[in-house]
């Protein structure tokens, strides 16, 4: 840009944004980087870019568009083409106005270039107002909105030339498919969906759980988009009449990244879903993670246990493969020998064996675990029990000097149990192998850049009884880090069951689902709302988030009415702060 950094540096001396020292030390730094006083600053923290670009706006007396806050419709880019775009770093932000009166509002990096002005108002032929944007930001948003919108692609039937992209590594199809995979973990992404319609391509991002639409190519691009994913995970190019899973890796700012690719053939053309796996080094603690520190004692206490079997329940998407993993991690040491049999493996850690399911040559999960059990093993974790095989191979597993981590689908910890026994195993064999059940749900997190106190609806928190009695409570307002939900990111939900004499007396007699909730509450269990409640009074999430992922058993609602049934815990822990008494 044509101003020079003097002003800008002393713009910011003025208004106490800025040092002196930082000022001088950047300075010093600037030569030996290559690069000037402010990209110095920037590297050193002292201020930010958009701190820069605001007082870049005020000495240009033009206004300032932060490109975050905005929603910028990728078709302006039909406006102009990609290569004047670029060279003149200016892109058509929004188009109003009716047709022969439109209004263009171009960002910007350097606003009074009057020269590149000019020729954007002959490239649009329409009016033009000029607004700075900050430079990295709108660079990125350049390509991105290009990449997204096909630009190159001129004909509605480019898809064999999009096969040939995909292929050869050549644009717009590589730089489609980059785009949206940097764009899902830029926004924190767990699942991207791909799915043509008659006339429409989506594009969605599962978000925080939710499943949100997000701007994307075009339906041109479909078949080069599917083609160049086939060549990424390793997959037969040639057929599409089929599902086909495969997997692969990319780069993204210096972390890798794995993806899970699922094909699947519809009537409108192959559906895509990849999963963005998480790292191993991601993997933490207990703690971490939400539980409540007495379920995070209980779990120590079960995982120093030299047999015996831990069960983590809930639906799916629920992350139990986390708290799964998080187990793994604190046993996985030189003197154990860990082995996993998963379907698929979505983490790897190192020095754990881990054995991926085959069911096409018949590598299932009991047939895998009969195998594991031969190759001496300290810890066996099974991915999910699926079957009465299964069932029966894990728990005799566990009561021959094996310690057996595995997954459960069931509403609660509880049902864990009755599962068990639909599963063929006997009550003797339960009360025996099983030590302890953690059940979990995700829910979101409020956002902490619009969190304000909140007083939830009175029909709301009559529905969790004495236990949401007072306040304390907070909600987002929507801003432009949550995209204007008011939630950004999430948190887990816990109850942890450790079976005692009240459990297994009640196991013992075959005692229906009801009736061992029951016990669990004789013994001091506390349910999983009881820790989302906690989670709320700490600002984490909110009642109406609560009730919408977790159900509160009739018993337990009665339970919770009672004032004298809820004592506030003594630990700090998040979710400990309401438990049932005994």
């Amino acid at each position: 840009m044509a101003e020079h950094e003097d002003f800008i540096i002393a713009a910011l001396l003025e208004e106490g944004r800025l040092s002196a020292e930082a000022v001088d030390k950047a300075r010093r730094a600037a030569p030996d980087k290559r690069s000037g006083v402010c990209d110095a600053l920037v590297e050193q923290g002292a201020v930010t870019r958009r701190d820069l670009a605001l007082v870049r706006a005020q000495i240009c007396e033009v206004p300032f568009v932060d490109l975050e806050q905005f929603q910028i419709d990728f078709a302006n880019t039909a406006r102009v083409p990609k290569p004047t775009a670029e060279s003149l770093q200016a892109m058509p932000l929004f188009i109003v106005g009716a047709p022969g009166a439109e209004v263009a509002t171009v960002g910007m990096a350097n606003p009074l270039d009057l020269r590149a002005v000019d020729q954007l108002r002959r490239v649009l032929r329409i009016e033009v107002e000029t607004v700075l944007c900050e430079p990295t930001a709108l660079r990125s948003l350049i390509e991105r909105a290009y990449a997204m919108s096909g630009q190159g692609e001129t004909r509605a039937g480019a898809g064999a030339e999009a096969f040939a992209d995909a292929t050869t590594g050549r644009e717009p199809i590589v730089a489609a498919v980059n785009q949206v995979l940097a764009q899902a973990v830029e926004r924190g992404a767990s699942d991207i969906h791909l799915g043509p319609d008659e006339t429409t391509l989506h594009l969605r991002f599962r978000i925080d759980g939710e499943l949100l639409p997000q701007q994307g190519p075009g339906l041109s691009a479909h078949l080069g988009i599917v083609q160049r994913l086939k060549v990424m995970a390793n997959l037969d190019l040639t057929q599409s009449r089929r599902p086909q899973d495969g997997k692969f890796r990319f780069s993204h700012n210096g972390r890798a990244v794995d993806v899970r690719l699922s094909v699947i053939p519809t009537v409108s053309g192959e559906n895509v879903v990849m999963r963005l796996l998480t790292s191993g080094s991601a993997i933490r603690g207990f703690a971490e993670l939400g539980i409540p520190a007495d379920g995070v004692a209980t779990l120590d206490r079960v995982l120093d246990e030299p047999h015996g079997m831990l069960l983590v329940t809930g639906p799916t998407g629920s992350g139990k493969t986390t708290t799964l993993y998080t187990c793994v991690k604190k046993l996985n040491q030189p003197g154990l020998n860990v082995m996993t049999i998963e379907d698929p493996v979505e983490i790897r850690m190192p020095l754990v064996r881990q054995v991926q399911v085959h069911t096409e040559i018949g590598m299932t999960f009991a047939g895998a675990l009969r195998s594991i059990l031969r190759q001496d093993p300290d810890v066996v974790m099974v991915g999910e029990i699926r079957d009465d095989e299964t069932a029966r191979i894990a728990v005799q597993a566990a009561l021959t000097g094996h310690l057996v981590l595995s997954s459960l689908h069931t509403n609660d910890a509880c049902g864990a149990i009755p599962r068990l026994r639909d599963f063929g195993c006997p009550p003797f064999a339960i009360n025996a192998s099983v030590l302890a059940i953690v059940a979990q749900r995700l829910v979101r997190r409020v956002c902490r850049d619009c969190a304000k106190p909140d007083q939830p609806a009175p029909s709301l928190m009559k529905h969790f009884g004495a236990a949401a009695a007072g306040g304390g409570f907070v909600s987002g307002t929507g801003c432009a880090r949550c995209a204007s939900s008011g939630y950004a990111g999430r948190v887990g939900v816990y109850e942890v069951l450790e079976l005692d004499s009240n459990m297994q007396t009640a196991i013992e007699n075959n005692a229906p689902l009801p009736q061992i909730r029951q016990a669990a509450r004789r013994g001091g269990f506390a349910p999983m709302w009881l820790d989302g409640i906690n989670k709320c009074r700490m600002g984490l999430s909110t009642p109406a988030e609560i009730a919408r992922v977790i159900s509160v058993h009739g018993e337990d609602a009665l339970a919770a009415i009672e004032p004298d049934a809820v004592t506030p815990s003594t630990s700090s822990q998040p979710g400990t702060g309401v438990r049932l008494s005994a």
